[in-house]
């Protein structure tokens, strides 16, 4: 095989103050090929990525018995020659877009940063560089999208703009830290089209994935690792159809799409005591009626982003909401909050009016006194919390807005943490000394403190690898078992939908454009859009054929606003 493309890494290891992270890890990697790495969170995958661009971190010992790329001995390149290579021979696309894009400028000076630093072309090349660039990578009105800022942007767009940003000089080998995370069905085949086109024009691609089903539609080979150590590698097929390594068989397992309702994901556990009663005997804890809401986008026009959205749910059971970036999840997800005013239509909760449009408007001190009984899990609960804090005065906090007597606040927090398993001590912590599983159990502590009869979960699970993911989904059954919780379940994972929901409602352009029973709606899906939504979801080896259906037509520029940022707004 030709040198002129080929990554080889050998005996690689990495130590941070004496403690090594990865520990003797090989792999090659050819043209036109793609490898991915998989395992938990902490078991080295992203820092064996990031040694091969030279930014395993500060403090970071690496050592290999070789390491190069297309001829370069990356062991013993000079500051000055890693930024040489990095960008013009080896792309890197971050894993959070909205992090690793410059939140000041618009995207397309942080992709012309890229052409400028390596003296790409001169003023006028560049500038139409960039808009060929958002173009190959599906982004619509690419002018426009060029001069608007990150949280100007969809989820989608940003991390197309991202990998935009890593194909400008046409590297021959692309890194790819988790680019599809918290990524909607459809936008996520769109991004893996675009790293297909990668590989069928014979450049490398190295991917770094906890979703297995992205990982089973790009790799060729499969690399596992557990505690910075190969545990099994070989072709995909073999890897994730016929698992050697009883860790491989058990992230497979982990896959929610890939299990009934009521079963247990992790393992160790008896299985979950449903005790949903049926649909006729729960009650209506939080009905929602015409539901509307208008809002000024980033050109000044305004957009209805929610539009005559309806849905009753019942106590102890779980209402999954799915639909596309900008689909108006979010927003349907804070009005029935109580954190933003419709502007038509109203939410009643346990029976009074909640949130109403007009003159109707509920003042939040009439909210007050049954604002314990709703809560909500955020999808990053770092974001959410005080980094000052600790986890004791991050659940003190929470149980003081329960009306829970001080002297109470140290038992009370001890007996959260056990009822989200975690041990008592880790009170004392800070949420960055905190894992991510670990953040979000917290982060559902603290939902449960008030004793609340509504959870509003917002993508709880999308930023977690699959066996973390799997231990929070029990987590919630049980606590839903347990407590006789109501979920409205907010996921772009129609794997995890299916798997926690009892009825789901699909939502596009600000429109209900169907809702049924979970298992009707995905064994029968009755709108073209929620069939091309299922068809759009990959698959691992062997859980059946894909859904082939026509593509989505492509995106409405006037529904690529970005929700996300809407919670910040009103927290």
């Amino acid at each position: 095989m030709s040198e002129v493309k080929r990554l080889i890494v050998e005996g690689l290891s990495i130590e941070f103050a004496g403690q090594t992270v990865v520990r003797d890890v090989s792999f090659t990697l050819g043209p036109g090929k793609t490898l991915a790495l998989v395992g938990e969170s902490g078991s080295g995958k992203s820092v064996t990525a990031r040694s091969l661009i030279g930014l395993a971190g500060e403090g970071a010992r690496v050592s290999a018995r070789r390491l190069s790329y297309a001829g370069h001995d990356l062991l013993s390149l000079s500051e000055r020659g890693w930024r040489d290579l990095r960008g013009k021979d080896i792309g890197f696309v971050l894993q959070d877009a909205l992090v690793s894009l410059d939140p000041l400028r618009p995207v397309g000076k942080e992709i012309l940063e890229v052409l400028q630093t390596h003296r790409w072309g001169d003023r006028h090349s560049r500038g139409e560089r960039v808009i060929e660039l958002l173009e190959t990578v599906g982004v619509p009105e690419p002018r426009l999208r060029a001069r608007q800022r990150p949280d100007q942007l969809s989820g989608g767009l940003r991390q197309r703009a991202l990998i935009a940003s890593a194909l400008a000089l046409n590297p021959g080998l692309v890194i790819a830290d988790e680019p599809t995370t918290a990524l909607d069905a459809t936008v996520q085949a769109q991004i893996l089209e675009v790293l297909q086109q990668i590989k069928a024009r014979g450049d490398s691609l190295l991917i770094i994935s906890h979703d297995l089903a992205v990982v089973a539609q790009l790799a060729d080979e499969v690399l596992v690792l557990r505690h910075g150590e190969t545990v099994e590698q070989g072709p995909m097929e073999q890897v994730l159809r016929r698992p050697q390594h009883p860790y491989t068989q058990s992230l497979l397992d982990a896959v929610p799409a890939e299990h009934a309702r009521g079963t247990r994901l992790s393992p160790g556990q008896a299985a979950i005591i449903s005790a949903r009663r049926a649909l006729h005997e729960a009650p209506v804890l939080l009905k929602a009626e015409g539901l509307g809401k208008r809002y000024v986008g980033p050109d000044q026009q305004v957009r209805q982003v929610v539009d005559g959205v309806g849905f009753e749910l019942r106590a102890g059971r779980t209402l999954g909401i799915v639909g596309e970036s900008g689909s108006g999840k979010t927003t349907v997800a804070r009005i029935a909050l109580g954190l933003l005013q419709p502007d038509a239509g109203e939410v009643r909760f346990l029976g009074q009016p909640w949130s109403v449009a007009g003159a109707g408007r509920v003042e939040e001190k009439a909210r007050r006194p049954h604002r314990r009984d709703i809560s909500v899990i955020y999808q990053d609960p770092l974001s959410s919390f005080d980094p000052r804090w600790s986890v004791g005065q991050i659940l003190a906090d929470a149980l003081q807005v329960a009306g829970v007597e001080a002297s109470l606040y140290v038992a009370r927090s001890a007996q959260l943490l056990q009822q989200v398993r975690l041990p008592a001590e880790l009170a004392s912590r800070r949420p960055l000394q905190l894992s991510g599983g670990q953040r979000q159990r917290v982060a559902i502590a603290r939902a449960i403190a008030s004793n609340p009869k509504v959870i509003i979960c917002d993508e709880p699970v999308s930023a977690l690898d699959v066996s973390v993911q799997a231990q929070v989904l029990d987590l919630l059954a049980d606590l839903q078992a347990s407590l006789g919780l109501a979920y409205l379940f907010i996921s772009h994972d129609l794997g995890v939908i299916r798997h926690v929901s009892d009825d789901v409602l699909v939502m596009r352009h600000g429109q209900v454009v169907e809702i049924a029973d979970v298992d009707t709606l995905f064994d029968h899906p009755q709108h073209e859009y929620t069939q091309r939504l299922l068809g759009a979801v990959p698959r691992l080896p062997g859980s059946g054929s894909t859904l082939v259906v026509p593509p989505l037509e492509p995106e409405d520029p006037a529904w690529l606003f970005d929700e996300s940022r809407l919670w910040k707004i009103a927290i």
